[in-house]
């Protein structure tokens, strides 16, 4: 995965990123066993989630991460701001990012985080009013992005193994980034 994510970061330079990144996750189907199968099989992952970190600009796909367990988009969104700290100045990202943690670290990396809080208390929509609407509007374009990767390669992986499934989604975002350039 360390090669196909060195590929993955040169076909974004193809393009000329802005640095407003925008965090989305997105589930995969594993369309090798039936739903029949891996009841018998008493399989209980039948989807892969996938977090694409995408410049809001561009379109253009900068990392991603795949999982097969059903960690919480705060839980994967820290390691794709270490992976790619020069990348990102502002960070766009939904309510299930909005961690603590999360908005720390990007500050610690000087990335400003626009995040909208879960709303809580009355300080909390306060706080989502005085959000640079915007800039905090290009947030779409990530959902844009993994809606493109599903119309156009399919909402599912082929291959039977994990590793394979991971490689296959990341050539699948290797592509959208060369499609994009040209």
């Amino acid at each position: 995965m360390a090669v196909w994510r060195v590929i993955l970061t040169l076909s974004a330079t193809l393009l000329p990123t802005s640095g407003v990144v925008g965090v989305d996750a997105s589930g995969f189907d594993r369309s090798h066993a039936s739903k029949h199968y891996t009841k018998r099989a008493e399989l209980t992952i039948q989807q892969l989630k996938v977090t694409l970190l995408v410049d809001a600009k561009v379109n253009a796909i900068l990392d991603l991460h795949v999982t097969t367990t059903r960690k919480h988009d705060s839980q994967i969104a820290p390691s794709l701001i270490k992976r790619n700290p020069k990348n990102i100045d502002v960070l766009l990202g939904d309510k299930g990012y909005d961690d603590q943690k999360i908005s720390r670290l990007a500050r610690q990396y000087e990335v400003r985080p626009l995040i909208k809080h879960r709303e809580f208390t009355s300080l909390h929509r306060v706080w989502n009013a005085r959000l640079d609407t915007d800039l905090y509007g290009q947030r779409s374009q990530s959902e844009t992005v993994n809606s493109t990767l599903k119309r156009k390669y399919g909402a599912f992986v082929r291959s039977r193994r994990w590793w394979k499934q991971f490689r296959e989604l990341t050539i699948a975002c290797l592509i959208h980034n060369v499609d994009r350039s040209l």
